[in-house]
């Protein structure tokens, strides 16, 4: 901390992320409030957050998602930190390429406005490599303060494989005073890209064990009106996206008979999950549901005999944290930083490829033997 405080003994933290819960939208980005949230609660900090939306001309529920953009207040406060939420122009799926520029003048105004308003940062804390942190890099250049961009998975797994995002990556790293991974494994990936080691920090994510605790199974079921569900009871939690590999969970149901399959997300690939489970003959045993809140979440975990994460990439599952937590073994694919999580036997278990069976071998492991002590 001495590297960043001023005379005052107290650091003023200026984070800067798209990845952030607002009114709108109160579980996106959940992960970066709850570890600003608990550094601001250690002392010696004062926050302000700058959360940019894209901007959309319409708060109509018709839009989807889209029309979230337009609810999100400009300014708002949560858990006593200050957060702004200004607009930047993004054209979906083409406008990647401009995007860091567009963020980087809302982020650049809204600091502005901050210094106008008495909060002179001492350091830049961004979260995600790209677009956020290229935009972070440029707004810490203006400013002439210190940046912290921290890696959070797809960033770089994902993302740097595109020549014209690594290269810009690249050049925001450079112009980092720290860099932080959420995994030894995104760790070794940012050294694999170009990122030079001697930057790099690893802080893992970790758990509000406030929230996410033993609670009992049939308490938790009928809570949630999920009683009637067949049992064993597999659980996924995250976006209904391809890189969470959700089909395999659903090919596993199809293999075996007794089992339901709970879906805990949203996002575009819902009717291509449920048309999949039509063909394979287990819609009857698939439940999809939109994303709960984290205590809602929790009871969640707790009904379930497991949860599975069948994911092409991961940086650091916050939802193996959270299951675990509440007691609930897992069966999670060997990607990013799983194995640094299900580090033993008594967590669950991991499997290796993109193949049915050994993701029905791992489950299978589980419910017949238990975790091993």
């Amino acid at each position: 901390m001495s590297e960043f405080a001023n005379c005052r003994n107290l650091m003023r933290v200026l984070t800067f992320s798209t990845l952030y819960p607002s009114a709108a939208r109160p579980r996106h980005g959940i992960f970066v409030e709850t570890r600003l949230r608990h550094m601001v609660a250690l002392g010696g900090v004062d926050a302000r957050v700058v959360a940019p939306v894209p901007w959309f001309p319409s708060g109509w529920k018709g839009f989807g998602a889209y029309s979230q953009f337009a609810a999100t207040p400009r300014r708002e406060q949560r858990h006593g930190v200050e957060v702004s939420h200004p607009r930047y122009f993004m054209l979906p799926k083409i406008g990647m390429a401009m995007q860091p520029f567009s963020l980087a003048v809302a982020g650049l105004h809204a600091a502005h406005r901050l210094r106008r308003d008495g909060f002179e940062c001492d350091v830049i804390d961004a979260h995600y490599f790209y677009p956020d942190g290229v935009a972070a890099a440029m707004v810490a250049e203006r400013l002439g303060k210190p940046l912290v961009v921290t890696a959070r998975g797809s960033d770089l797994n994902f993302i740097a494989d595109v020549p014209r995002a690594r290269r810009r990556i690249l050049a925001a790293a450079r112009r980092c005073a720290r860099i932080i991974c959420v995994s030894a494994a995104l760790r070794e990936r940012a050294i694999a890209i170009g990122i030079d080691a001697k930057g790099i920090e690893i802080v893992r994510n970790g758990v509000d064990l406030a929230v996410f605790t033993p609670q009992d199974r049939n308490d938790s079921l009928r809570a949630l009106g999920l009683n009637r569900l067949s049992r064993p009871l597999l659980l996924a939690v995250g976006n209904l996206v391809p890189e969470k590999g959700l089909d395999l969970a659903v090919h596993a149901l199809a293999r075996m008979p007794q089992a339901s399959l709970l879906i805990v997300g949203e996002g575009p690939l819902e009717r291509t999950l449920a048309r999949l489970a039509a063909d394979l003959g287990v819609a009857s045993r698939l439940t999809i549901v939109p994303a709960m809140p984290q205590e809602r979440l929790a009871l969640a975990y707790n009904a379930a005999d497991l949860l599975v994460l069948p994911s092409l990439r991961e940086g650091w599952p916050n939802v193996l944290l959270e299951a675990l937590a509440c007691g609930t073994p897992v069966v999670a694919a060997a990607v990013g930083g799983v194995r640094e999580i299900v580090n033993h036997p008594a967590a669950g278990r991991v499997f290796s490829g993109r193949a049915v069976s050994p993701m029905i071998e791992a489950i299978d492991d589980v419910l017949r033997n238990g975790p091993s002590p």
